[in-house]
């Protein structure tokens, strides 16, 4: 059951993924939004971090084992990345997808260390983490 609950949550994150990654085409101006007003190329930006979200979309739907698991790492850290602007949108009052209140975009900064968590959990690098200790590696080499 455990392992149906993490393949439904993988597919539902690579969908979500897939959803944003497409809007980034279709709404580019509302990921704007998002992208501080002092950084260049900001229309790059949301171009690329679309094509990024699609790249982890399919990946979350095709690998398996240690690279699903090393994905998870990807995926999470993606989410960390990208706080910033949600950081940036909620300070400075920016409006887009309909977040047009402070509390709207304060409380949707609470969601993203949920979807790190959800990263992690649904693609078993939590549960792997152990095996990709250091020392572990260093064990390895020293005993064989």
């Amino acid at each position: 059951m455990s392992q149906t609950l993490r393949v439904v949550g993988r597919v539902l994150l690579a969908a979500a993924l897939g959803v944003a990654g497409i809007a980034h085409f279709a709404r580019t101006d509302e990921f704007l939004g998002q992208v501080p007003t002092f950084l260049p190329w900001r229309d790059a930006i949301v171009i690329v971090s679309g094509v990024v979200e699609l790249i982890l979309a399919i990946a979350l739907l095709t690998l398996r084992g240690k690279r699903l698991a090393l994905l998870g790492w990807v995926v999470a850290l993606f989410f960390v990345a990208v706080f910033p602007g949600n950081v940036w949108q909620a300070v400075h009052g920016s409006s887009s997808f309909g977040l047009d209140t402070t509390t709207s975009r304060v409380v949707r900064l609470f969601f993203q260390p949920l979807l790190v968590v959800w990263a992690l959990w649904c693609t078993g690098a939590w549960a792997r983490r152990d095996r990709w200790r250091p020392t572990r590696a260093i064990e390895r080499v020293e005993g064989s």
